[in-house]
């Protein structure tokens, strides 16, 4: 288990699906942790999935952890400020780690999705990218000033692996390649200041969006994006990850770096809620069950040799719609 008491964590988007779990994560290690969103109770609206500050303060209080949420509308730049100025305040300067994890394009996504761009309005860009890797900029500024102060910090940024192979479309796939190259250009202007940037790749996680995202396509669509739950994590693993990393006294070798969630597991011998450990994303072991669903019973016999990057990146082998 990763030691975080002591430590000042932040995560952005929190109210469901991989925030909570990763803010459950960092409880769990002992951290104090803020959490931002716009729901501070759960709503009882019929067509919302469901979703609060206050259930995940619950979660991660249960977990081990204190946490503090903070109703943010990451759209307002002066709401993100005085979200900085109240940790300043209160932790007289200390934040440790920031966590960039708030996106509010789902619903863009799925209204939009099988369409070519063109078909969308443009506003489409901002409903992905805005509350989202805008979002992660500017949240990155605010966290760097506290942090280059005290010498010492670290900023995930969650990314995706679509960045490198299309998934949910262009707007989907340009944002989350530059989430990755803003961890990666941070990384460059923070070292001298001992600050980690790292661009984290969960696998396909089972939030409560996705899932119900699934269930709302047609069986072959939901099989070929998804596999149909094949190798599925929860989110509390991608948080179990950042708090070991986190803990990490060698943390600046991975700055600047993408990282994917199950092969951090690997490395700090963690597992998922379930007491299972996913294989990575580029495992031979997930690629080729993905693709070939009737061979998952055989998954045991297929080696878990993980693909090199520089054949993913050449385009040598196909990647699936993850």
């Amino acid at each position: 288990m990763a030691e975080l008491k002591g430590k000042v964590a932040l995560v952005t988007g929190a109210t469901r699906g991989v925030g909570k779990g990763i803010a459950i994560g960092l409880g769990e290690a002992g951290a104090t942790v803020y959490i931002t969103g716009r729901s501070l109770e759960q709503s009882n609206a019929l067509n919302e999935v469901s979703g609060s500050l206050q259930e995940t303060q619950l979660a991660v209080e249960e977990a081990g952890g204190k946490c503090i949420p903070v109703q943010v509308d990451h759209r307002d730049d002066e709401q993100v400020h005085l979200l900085f100025k109240r940790i300043q305040d209160e932790q007289k300067g200390q934040l440790d780690l920031l966590v960039n994890n708030v996106f509010s394009g789902v619903r863009a996504i799925r209204d939009a999705y099988g369409k070519p761009f063109w078909q969308s309005e443009p506003t489409l860009w901002d409903e992905i990218n805005n509350v989202g890797l805008r979002s992660h900029y500017i949240t990155s500024v605010f966290a760097a000033r506290m942090m280059s102060d005290r010498q010492q910090g670290m900023i995930c940024t969650i990314s995706s692996w679509g960045g490198m192979s299309y998934i949910f479309g262009a707007a989907y796939g340009a944002g989350k390649a530059a989430c990755d190259r803003l961890a990666a250009d941070m990384a460059s202007e923070l070292k001298p200041d001992n600050i980690a940037s790292i661009s984290i790749w969960p696998g396909i996680v089972g939030t409560e969006h996705i899932t119900n995202f699934a269930n709302q396509m047609d069986e072959s669509d939901a099989q070929t994006t998804f596999g149909d739950g094949y190798n599925w994590e929860t989110p509390l693993l991608t948080g179990r990850v950042i708090a070991a990393l986190a803990s990490d006294p060698n943390i600046m070798k991975y700055t600047g770096k993408v990282q994917i969630v199950a092969e951090l597991a690997e490395k700090y011998n963690l597992v998922d809620q379930n007491g299972d450990r996913p294989v990575s994303l580029r495992s031979l072991r997930f690629l080729i069950p993905f693709t070939f669903s009737a061979l998952r019973k055989y998954v045991w016999l297929i080696p878990n040799i993980k693909v090199p990057w520089f054949l993913l990146l050449w385009g040598i082998l196909k990647s699936p719609k993850i």
